[in-house]
């Protein structure tokens, strides 16, 4: 099982980037990421569910990034627009077999899998 991210890069504030992970192994029911600032915790991005598409977002990204799959590529992706120098992290590609409930979805040991961190970086 492995979860291959890509997308990583450097763009100015404002700008927008677009982050995939690739799912090879098996499918799962849950998908999602996360991301580590310098100094900082693990913190929830986005995740969305493989049957159904609901989603769930971080307050901090909420109207600005995007999370979406395609389920017959096994992929999931994230769109972010309108990025801001504290968007700046590593982000990680997550998934996890069960289907997860909404509330269950920010909480990092809801995922077994865990993809190599791709860098992100938002500077003029």
């Amino acid at each position: 099982v492995q979860l291959q991210a890509s997308g990583e890069g450097l763009v100015q504030p404002g700008g927008s980037l677009r982050l995939s992970c690739a799912a090879s192994g098996r499918t799962f029911g849950t998908y999602g990421w996360f991301r580590q600032a310098p100094g900082k915790e693990h913190e929830f991005v986005a995740a969305i569910r493989r049957s159904d598409r609901n989603t769930n977002y971080a307050d901090s990204v909420k109207g600005r990034f995007t999370i979406s799959r395609d389920n017959a590529r096994n992929t999931v992706y994230l769109q972010m627009n309108s990025l801001k120098p504290e968007d700046t992290a590593v982000y990680y590609c997550v998934a996890d077999s069960r289907s997860w409930i909404i509330g269950a979805m920010p909480q990092k040991n809801s995922y077994d899998y865990w993809g190599q961190g791709t860098q992100v970086t938002v500077s003029s």
